[in-house]
């Protein structure tokens, strides 16, 4: 007699019959499953069929995934997927346009499911598909479901991409390039060549080769922003995977074309807001754009390169007058250089490039001073002599503050990161503005003097200065300004006051130096206000939340929605598609009970982070976090959309495991409602008179002639 724990309660349908209520039994083959309900049917020849998944993501249950299955199921007696393989590849054959069509059409469908996908390419329908393609005869419907069909198979990985022959990839470019091919094959051909791309080099090669650049920016203008979308994943593919000198070939030709420009103008600053996914491939363009600025980050000054001693001496000549100093002596001169090193900044008055040897910012710091230096000649000259006449302890040192802000400003632009799989945080003022580096590093050396004659700074007080430097710049950034000129204003408006005002606002919210009735008021708050967040966590796992799976390829198409039940017992999930919102709880076709969770991991202590490990970004480790039940080994593995969303999941998983909440959002708001709640308990003590019970409700009026009727209508 089978055990308790392997049957599971699950519903079976099939069109035009009543529903089958069964015990499956998991130790039970499936096909002998299969056979039973078939006989309850009366229906012949149970290897034509199989179970499939009634709702969702309609998945083949088989017996590698049939114990995903959990009671209340429902499921639905189908054709094998064997069978239903070969009926598609035999009407994809059909002398029927019709038939083809409808075909094609159910296969772009079905091919979601690796069963079925397995079967359908041991029948060899992969290459037929490319065959239809490289012939070219069919009209656009049928050639739409074609290349969706295909698509969807490669995606499950079994056939690999470098199988592909020349023509079947001249043909899907001759796609894109062509200006009259159908918005929807378009839209699956630049799909499909983006995932040749991140496949191998070579496929890169041939992509590179047949694909205009031209094609793919003309695709970027258009109105359909699906298109817009596609060749942008397409263009970021080709700059992450080609070697140095292709990309700097390619950026060069994005700038001769003004896309960043253009992107600025019909992208981020339209009406509407940039779309997630977007958001993503801007943030790789940005990202891989100021990357190339890597290696001169990385790379010291050389004391023997001319071209580099000269442009440490063209900062000395462009602050001081230089027109006698060919007639000194080579002492003389010497003493007078060193002098004058010593007046812009230089540790190492005596060979101030070993002030640029260290890395980073290395030879990145150089290039910026003598930008500004050259770009703005009168502010340098005014920062030099502004600085030169003060005393020495109150000087700026302009070398080493621009060595310093040269590595906060790489720092805050993340130079020299890989862009993240999941990053979509991008600034806008990156398409507004070429050199942006360069004019950020000019605006920002002008403030840190301007800070630093507002803190009455000294030599002592360096790290201090740049510390609000960077809390000027990285806030300023954070409001998305979207030109240099704003960012201008904004950064200069906020004053080392204004910072003292808003780090004092922040302190005021986490302080606890309270005097001990308020201390005991707090103390005596708290158990209510966390329950008050206990309820709000659990509320917003109730209404649920998008999840994305982490995929080097096909980013966009991964993904699967998780929700509580009302009744805080089972947790469901399951994949829907992009355009879902809010999928109703009864669309998700998996479930866990609470009661089966057995823990909660975050970070690098997650399973999918560990089987990853070393190639995840510290931002997709700052969002990951685990699930497991039943018994060690089974874990349901998430990445937070953001990382309030990941706060929210821990928070409440912890409050259904009867653990503590822990994570800063939590305390944050804690902080921010016990502020709050003891300000109203303490206004008494302001002269605020509060009645101890409520006052009493009024008698009704004795007529109601004060009220207008507003069915009569006016004379």
């Amino acid at each position: 007699m089978p055990q308790q724990k392997d049957i599971v309660r699950i519903a079976i349908q099939m069109p035009g019959a009543y529903p089958q209520l069964i015990q499956l039994d998991q130790k039970k083959p499936l096909s002998a499953v299969i056979k039973e309900v078939c006989d309850g049917w009366n229906l012949p020849g149970p290897d034509n069929y199989a179970l499939q998944y009634a709702d969702g993501v309609q998945m083949y249950i088989t017996e590698s995934n049939r114990l995903d299955i959990k009671n209340g199921c429902i499921l639905r007696l189908t054709k094998a997927p064997g069978r239903c393989a070969d009926d598609l590849h035999k009407g994809i054959q059909s002398s029927d346009g019709g038939v083809r069509c409808d075909s094609l059409k159910e296969l772009a469908s079905v091919s979601r499911d690796v069963t079925f996908a397995q079967e359908f390419i041991n029948l060899d329908g992969h290459n037929l598909l490319v065959q239809i393609v490289e012939d070219s005869r069919e009209n656009n419907q049928i050639m739409t479901h074609t290349l969706t069909g295909f698509m969807e198979l490669m995606d499950h990985g079994i056939v690999s991409w470098e199988n592909l022959s020349a023509v079947f990839i001249k043909k899907i470019a001759g796609f894109v390039n062509s200006s009259s091919t159908d918005v929807s094959m378009q839209q699956v051909s630049l799909d499909i060549l983006e995932n040749m791309v991140l496949s191998s080099r070579q496929l890169f090669l041939q992509v590179k080769q047949e694909v205009t650049m031209e094609r793919l920016v003309a695709h970027l203008q258009v109105a359909n922003q699906q298109i817009q979308t596609k060749a942008m994943a397409l263009l970021m593919a080709l700059l992450q995977v080609a070697e140095d000198a292709d990309r700097q070939e390619m950026l060069a030709f994005l700038n001769k074309k003004n896309v960043r420009q253009y992107i600025y103008k019909d992208i981020i600053l339209s009406s509407s807001p940039v779309q997630d996914e977007m958001a993503h491939y801007l943030y790789v363009l940005q990202s891989v754009t100021l990357n190339h600025l890597e290696a001169r980050m990385r790379k010291p000054l050389d004391c023997y390169s001319q071209e580099q001693r000269d442009a440490l001496h063209g900062l000395r000549q462009a602050a001081f007058e230089t027109d006698s100093e060919n007639s000194l002596s080579h002492e003389r001169r010497r003493s007078l250089c060193a002098k004058e090193f010593k007046k812009l900044g230089f540790s190492n008055n005596s060979n101030p490039g070993q002030d640029l040897v260290r890395t980073p910012p290395g030879l990145l710091a150089l290039d910026t001073m003598f930008y500004f230096a050259t770009r703005y000649p009168d502010a340098y000259s005014r920062f030099v002599l502004e600085n030169s006449s003060r005393e020495d302890k109150h000087e700026c040192p302009f070398a080493r503050s621009s060595i310093q802000l040269t590595l906060i400003l790489c720092e805050i632009l993340r130079i020299g990161d890989p862009p993240s799989e999941t990053g979509s945080s991008f600034h806008p003022i990156f398409f507004s503005q070429d050199r942006l580096l360069e004019e950020l590093f000019c605006v920002c050396i002008q403030l840190l003097n301007k800070t630093w004659k507002e803190m009455r700074a000294t030599q002592e007080d360096f790290d201090k200065v740049m510390q609000v430097v960077k809390e000027q710049i990285t806030r300023t950034l954070s409001s998305k300004p979207t030109s240099l000129e704003l960012f201008k204003n904004k950064v200069n408006a906020l004053n080392y006051s204004e910072i003292l005002k808003l780090r004092q606002t922040e302190r005021l919210h986490q302080e606890e130096t309270l005097a001990p009735p308020v201390l005991e008021l707090k103390e005596r708050l708290k158990p209510e206000l966390l329950e008050l967040i206990r309820q709000q966590r659990l509320n917003r796992l109730c209404q649920g939340t998008m999840f994305r799976k982490l995929s080097s390829r096909r980013r966009q198409d991964k993904l699967w929605y998780c929700r509580l039940s009302p009744n805080h017992k089972m947790l469901h999930y399951g994949d829907v598609e992009e355009d879902a919102e809010n999928p109703a709880i009864e669309t998700l076709q998996d479930k866990i009970p609470v009661a089966d969770i057995k823990g909660l991991l975050t970070g690098k202590d997650c399973p999918h982070m560990k089987e990853n490990k070393g190639k995840q970004t510290k931002e997709v480790l700052d969002l990951a976090f685990s699930i497991t039940y039943d018994v060690e080994e089974c874990s349901l593995n998430f990445i937070a959309p953001s990382r309030t969303d990941f706060c929210l999941w821990t928070d409440g998983l912890s409050v259904l495991l009867g653990r503590d909440m822990s994570s800063e959002s939590m305390r944050s708001e804690l902080e921010i409602l016990l502020s709050m709640e003891i300000k109203l308990r303490l206004l008494d003590l302001e002269n605020v008179p509060i009645p101890d019970s409520a006052p009493a409700v009024p008698k009704p009026p004795s007529n109601y002639n004060f009220c207008y009727d507003f069915s009569q209508t006016e004379q």
